[in-house]
């Protein structure tokens, strides 16, 4: 745990360095180059270079993957025989209207994905399924009803459930553990 707070602490001065070098590099006009000398020598830093690789470095961090895992991937609708409609993790996110995703503040608009208590609420994980994208797959934790390693995808109605996701073993990573 003390491992963790550290991590999280050195993510939080790594975005501050990033903010207060992406002001200085947006405030500066012609006048004011984007370079600052040092030890009175021939060298310099470029605020411009540095705040980019900073922020790539954070971004190759956000989908480093922390753990990785295999279970069976099926999909489910919102209103499901034993399904209430409202998510385990966040009781007042109704997905009635036929939403599968959800608004991450870091990973940005992600699917909806069903574990047991093996993965914490707000879990970030990776998977690949052609038949739902071409891409990998980013999925938030955010309801329950699974057993083990399985996941299970929100889906939008049970016709995409059954003809893009069915019941498949899947390998899967763990980006982010938890809301942390």
């Amino acid at each position: 745990m003390g491992q963790n707070l550290l991590k999280g602490i050195l993510k939080i001065i790594q975005v501050m360095i990033l903010v207060v070098l992406v002001v200085i590099v947006e405030s500066s006009n012609n006048k004011i180059e984007n370079k600052i000398i040092y030890d009175t020598s021939s060298n310099s830093i470029d605020l411009s270079t540095m705040a980019l690789k900073l922020k790539e470095e954070i971004a190759s961090d956000l989908y480093t993957a922390k753990d990785t895992y295999t279970g069976d991937l099926t999909g489910y609708v919102a209103n499901c025989p034993s399904c209430s409609g409202r998510l385990a993790c966040l009781p007042n996110y109704n997905v009635l209207n036929g939403t599968d995703t959800y608004e991450d503040i870091s990973y940005g608009n992600v699917r909806i994905i069903a574990s047991s208590s093996n993965l914490p609420c707000g879990t970030i994980i990776r998977f690949n399924k052609q038949s739902i994208s071409n891409e990998p797959v980013i999925g938030i934790v955010l309801d329950r009803g699974v057993l083990g390693n399985d996941i299970d995808l929100l889906a939008s109605s049970t016709e995409y459930a059954r003809a893009y996701i069915g019941r498949v073993s899947v390998t899967y990573d763990v980006l982010r553990s938890g809301w942390q």
